[in-house]
């Protein structure tokens, strides 16, 4: 039997990254490989949509081409083989963010995850007053008087779920404010969150700010005030270690776009007590046990919130991806990201005329770092940098009230990842070093 190296022993067997393997890790992601506007592309936009290497890709090809047919359905032989991939990958993709398997349900991103949440919460209500379901999902079920709580630096997919929720179930949303440089003021969290709170929902690492922000600090509030846990682990997820369980979130969500798979596939992670007692988000065929002309009986977890065709290939992808950062190593992949993370904010800050949103340099953070040019619209620091081959993204990057509250409408973001070096961020520097000379701001 051949023996599998587990997490841990990859990351004790491997030597902290370093230029020259990412350049060896850059060879797999054919899409890196060309010239934009003349110049080697710099791609530092991974904290929208990450590059795919040629694992990944051959993953999904060889599902259409060996294997293709729809799952839980058929006896044939590739039906049976279908099935098979689609459900080793869930199995990869509780492995890799500690959930079982009954608890990983298949989506197309984190913001259907989201809203699979809070119209399952919003059903509840409507489902405990006819006495449907079990006893337990009256407990869940908000009403007026009840409190939902977010941050005020949330990702617009994990805000206007709980707004909608709030409206329809007569909450009311509440947030947790952020102090001037990025950070969630704690001592605020302490008085907001409270007896009436029922949902606390939150992001582990900010898409503006490159902020990690303390998750068993807040769960622990959470937890007290007897709420649900909601965790927005898009930016986590792709870049460190991640344990849903050791984090005692009851719920999870990641996209997998941002950690080298395909788009159109994400995952939802919930605690198996709560998924078996919420009422289905969408229905139709694959997730029942017996239907009537009157009525319909649902299957537990993870069938019962997964209608209809899934996204097969891209779950076999997207375990392809996992697999991927597992054998390079998240611990590696965060310490590398996190030095030119620091890189670029040492970089930036010594840039005259730029204000970098989040920690100084200094403090941790994910590889990102969003910045305002002072002088310049957002919108013509990117396509300055464009020019120079290198792709960032700019915009409020879907974070408006975070942007308002720091005065600002719109910032140009850098995204490294792990086919990054630090050339790339040195390129970056000199180009945006270059922004108000050529705009004469």
């Amino acid at each position: 039997m051949a023996v599998v190296s587990t997490p841990a022993t990859l990351e004790r067997a491997l030597p902290a990254m370093d230029n020259a393997e990412v350049l060896r890790i850059r060879n797999d992601f054919p899409v890196l490989n060309q010239l934009v506007n003349g110049q080697p592309l710099v791609y530092l936009d991974s904290g929208a949509t990450s590059q795919n290497p040629v694992s990944v890709i051959e993953a999904e090809q060889e599902f259409y081409e060996q294997r293709n047919a729809a799952v839980h359905r058929g006896a044939h032989h590739l039906a049976v083989e279908a099935t098979e991939v689609f459900e080793d990958a869930r199995q990869t993709i509780s492995d890799f963010i500690g959930a079982g398997y009954e608890e990983t349900i298949w989506t197309s991103n984190a913001t259907e995850g989201l809203n699979l949440i809070s119209y399952a919460l919003s059903n509840a209500a409507l489902w405990a007053a006819q006495g449907r379901g079990d006893r337990g999902l009256r407990e869940l079920a908000l009403g007026p008087g009840d409190e939902i709580v977010v941050t005020e630096m949330e990702h617009h997919a994990n805000l206007i779920p709980w707004q909608e929720l709030a409206f329809r179930t007569g909450a009311t949303l509440r947030h947790i404010p952020i102090d001037d440089d990025g950070s969630l003021r704690m001592d605020a969290a302490a008085s907001v969150i409270g007896p009436r709170t029922k949902v606390l929902a939150f992001t582990h690492a900010s898409n503006v700010l490159g902020i990690i922000n303390p998750v068993q600090e807040l769960t622990a509030l959470g937890r007290a005030a007897g709420a649900l846990v909601v965790l927005d682990a898009c930016q986590s997820a792709p870049h460190l270690p991640l344990n849903v369980k050791e984090l005692d979130v009851d719920f999870a969500v990641l996209s997998g776009h941002k950690m080298l798979a395909p788009t159109g596939i994400g995952v939802l992670y919930g605690r198996q007590e709560l998924l078996d007692i919420l009422p289905p988000f969408l229905t139709g065929g694959s997730m029942i046990t017996t239907v009537t002309m009157e009525r319909a009986e649902y299957l537990p977890a993870p069938q019962r919130f997964e209608a209809g065709t899934q996204r097969i290939s891209q779950a076999v992808a997207l375990a392809a991806a996992a697999n991927y950062l597992t054998e390079t190593g998240l611990d590696r992949i965060h310490a590398w990201e996190s030095e030119l993370g620091q890189r670029m904010v040492v970089g930036l800050e010594a840039i005259p005329g730029v204000r970098v949103l989040g920690p100084a340099a200094g403090r941790e953070r994910i590889g990102l770092a969003a910045f305002d040019v002072e002088g310049v619209h957002a919108h013509d620091v990117g396509q300055f940098l464009d020019s120079r081959g290198i792709a960032v993204r700019v915009g409020h990057h879907c974070a408006q009230p975070l942007h308002r509250r720091l005065g600002l409408t719109a910032t140009t973001r850098a995204s490294a990842y792990l086919y990054n070096t630090t050339d790339d961020v040195d390129r970056f520097l000199e180009a945006v070093a270059g922004v108000r000379a050529y705009f004469r701001a």
